[in-house]
């Protein structure tokens, strides 16, 4: 079964730009799934999107939840920098701290949006 997936708004705006629909990030989300992406450590994984034009930044329980958090074009930057990791690295472990409540309201106040939903995947997860 595939994890609950969500995309940061800051994702979702830079992803709408880009023209990167739901539908291609539910695919990476299987290859991900399959080992298709760079682990950067402590949740952190590196995903090649759209052609390979532009780099998402996901953070990820893989066996839970998957948060597309960030996107950049390769062209206009090649790696992440040692702070940038170290950041993402700890947003990843305050988002695996997240309860229920927490979850909830992040998506109601539209810091968080659902996708790749399936019909029977229950909100209360």
């Amino acid at each position: 079964m595939r994890p609950r997936a969500f995309k940061s708004a800051g994702f979702a705006k830079q992803a709408n730009k880009a023209g990167i629909a739901d539908t291609l990030l539910c695919k990476a989300v299987d290859q991900i799934l399959r080992g298709q992406a760079d682990s950067l450590g402590v949740g952190v994984y590196k995903k090649r999107l759209n052609a390979n034009q532009h780099r998402a930044i996901i953070l990820s329980k893989l066996d839970q939840w998957v948060v597309f958090e960030f996107l950049y074009a390769k062209k206009d930057k090649s790696n992440l920098d040692p702070d940038e990791l170290k950041a993402f690295r700890l947003l990843a472990l305050a988002y695996a701290r997240l309860n229920t409540l927490q979850l909830k309201a992040m998506m109601g106040n539209r810091a968080l949006m659902e996708i790749c939903r399936d019909e029977t995947t229950d909100l209360q997860k």
